[in-house]
């Protein structure tokens, strides 16, 4: 049964499990810079994801893979420096963990001592336990990533929706149920079926965060780009715009370009 809603000054682990114990739904978002976190984080979001897709929207890759252990570290300063109330997850990028516990400890560290951040995401289940006991053993807050784990796209061949088949359903849930035990205190779902979603979520006790996984996930995440229409091109089911920011930006500066070539910016009283 939910109770009235707790303000929360500063977010934490700990407050994101409250949430769901309280039946209040959590707020997630990206951000790669400290302008953009700044708005972010004011407006009450509970937690900022300096997600790889930095990789998609910040540098045009096709995909999250290229993006480095130094690039992530760079966006999750910047974004560390604006934040008041949201806590901050951090991807760990593809090839920083995958193959070895021990270099995934020691991106965990970078990551956690040079930017500030309060927590680092894997993508994976029982494949990457190991790195996930040994980074949690260090004391670092570890959220999880199951469904479609954009860093295997390669292995999937394609971003459609996953776990729609039984064997791959249930693995997912023992995969859920492995990361709550090694000590994770969240896990993203991204892109499987609202269904499967209602059931991982009803046997954790820790909150799932969807992405095209449906309503009953503990909270929800976007990729702010897509939030706010900065992108154009990208249109999933899952995804609901609140802004034009394309059109709206491409108006203004055309504006500017306009005003610029027939000498009326700047005028008489925008000069000293």
């Amino acid at each position: 049964m939910s109770t009235a809603k707790k303000e929360y000054k500063r977010v934490t682990v700990k407050s994101l499990v409250e949430m769901k114990k309280n039946g209040e739904k959590i707020s997630m978002l990206t951000a790669y810079d400290y302008s953009m976190a700044k708005i972010v984080d004011a407006a009450n979001v509970d937690v900022i994801l300096v997600g790889d897709s930095a990789s998609n929207v910040m540098a045009g890759h096709e995909t999250t893979l290229p993006i480095t252990l130094d690039q992530m570290i760079y966006h999750a300063t910047s974004v560390v420096r604006a934040i008041k109330r949201a806590l901050i997850v951090v991807d760990i990028p593809f090839g920083s963990y995958q193959s070895d516990p021990k270099e995934a400890l020691r991106s965990a560290i970078r990551i956690m001592k040079e930017s500030g951040a309060h927590a680092i995401k894997l993508e994976g289940g029982i494949e990457i336990k190991e790195s996930v006991k040994r980074i949690l053993n260090a004391g670092i807050p570890v959220m999880g990533h199951l469904g479609l784990t954009p860093q295997s796209i390669y292995k999937f061949g394609t971003y459609t929706v996953r776990a729609k088949e039984e064997e791959e359903a249930q693995k997912l849930m023992e995969d859920a149920k492995l990361l709550e035990k090694l000590g994770c205190f969240g896990i993203v779902l991204e892109k499987i079926p609202a269904a499967l979603t209602k059931k991982v979520s009803e046997g954790l006790s820790i909150p799932t965060i969807g992405i095209g996984a449906g309503k009953y996930a503990d909270g929800q995440v976007l990729v702010i780009h897509d939030l706010l229409g900065m992108t154009h091109e990208f249109n999933p089911r899952f995804l609901r715009r609140y802004m034009n920011l394309y059109e709206d930006m491409g108006n203004a500066i055309s504006g500017y370009v306009n005003d610029v070539k027939n000498k009326d910016f700047p005028s008489d009283e925008e000069q000293y």
